[in-house]
């Protein structure tokens, strides 16, 4: 991981430059879907070998600003430069640039008539044009990389969820990104599938790989993430190394948002997508909820034992 520490959004540029170690640089984005403001001036930069997970409440526009730097949604106005490319500009080829940047989704989105073999090699002759020899060797040492060596042969029916999230990774990596975006990578796994998942996530970290991470889990971005973006009301509202912001937050917002995610005593009627960030607060080994949408929101079952994230302790609800 590069071990940069970064100011908050206050006192960050309004219009940050690109240099040469900037993959993803974001300058005074803006998303709107018919009247609702989703993104309201986001600036932001990820340098090479760089962690950085987007924290935040549900709504906030965490997933919808990994979208648009993946250019899925088209932002209403503002620039990004994605590896010195600007997707933004109606002449960028946006097909080109996709091909350096992976990303991993809430649901899996694998082929169900194809292996988890051939999930990981289907893109890459297609796309890079590899023989099937060449994909095939690819695929089988990213498959190895996220434990799943033995299960080439597997369809994604005979595979649990966190085994098909790892696929999902897999393939990505299969691409040779320079880039990879996780969008709440764990939020569709069960409690028990979810170590796995962030186990393979922290590897790549610890390898530099580039990475923007969308998640509720805590103690993941407090142990991984180089720089956390704290999200609220579609703007940064604090953005850090996580000791600060994590660990030392100076904005009510931020410490709220983490008071009520971390207490596990503090529970609010209609607080969903906190209690919902409560479950996923643990990295491996700890609570997950349940399925969710861009942005999940989850409840809590009565009397379900959960762990204070960064204290270790078992409390019920």
């Amino acid at each position: 991981m590069n071990q940069s520490s970064q100011p908050t959004s206050s006192d960050s540029p309004a219009n940050p430059s690109a240099d040469d170690d900037d993959v993803v640089v974001v300058d005074d984005l803006h998303k709107s879907f018919g009247q609702l403001q989703v993104l309201r001036g986001i600036n932001t930069r990820v340098r090479r070998g760089e962690v950085v997970c987007v924290i935040g409440p549900s709504g906030s526009g965490k997933s919808t600003l990994l979208r648009c730097v993946n250019m899925l949604e088209r932002p209403t106005s503002g620039r990004i430069t994605v590896h010195s490319e600007e997707v933004t500009d109606p002449d960028c080829d946006i097909d080109e640039v996709r091909r350096g940047v992976g990303m991993v989704f809430q649901s899996f989105n694998l082929f169900p008539h194809l292996t988890a073999m051939e999930n990981c090699t289907i893109a890459q002759k297609s796309v890079l044009k590899r023989s099937d020899a060449e994909a095939r060797r690819i695929a089988q040492l990213n498959l190895e990389k996220v434990g799943l060596g033995e299960r080439g042969d597997s369809h994604p029916a005979k595979l649990s969820g966190g085994q098909q999230q790892r696929v999902a990774i897999a393939r990505a990596l299969s691409m040779d990104p320079g880039l990879m975006l996780f969008d709440e990578p764990t939020s569709a796994l069960d409690p028990e599938l979810v170590g796995d998942v962030l186990s393979v996530m922290r590897r790549l970290a610890s390898e530099g790989m580039t990475m923007m991470v969308v998640t509720h889990e805590m103690a993941f971005a407090r142990d991984v993430a180089d720089r956390v973006l704290f999200m609220d009301g579609g703007v940064v509202v604090e953005e850090g190394p996580p000791s600060e912001v994590i660990g030392d937050p100076k904005h009510e917002r931020t410490r709220t948002f983490l008071q009520r995610v971390l207490d596990p005593t503090h529970v609010d009627a209609g607080a969903e997508d906190l209690a919902h960030a409560r479950r996923h607060a643990l990295g491996a080994g700890g609570a997950a909820g349940a399925v969710g949408g861009p942005d999940p929101v989850g409840d809590l079952g009565d009397g379900v034992p959960t762990q204070d994230p960064l204290r270790g302790g078992q409390h019920g609800h």
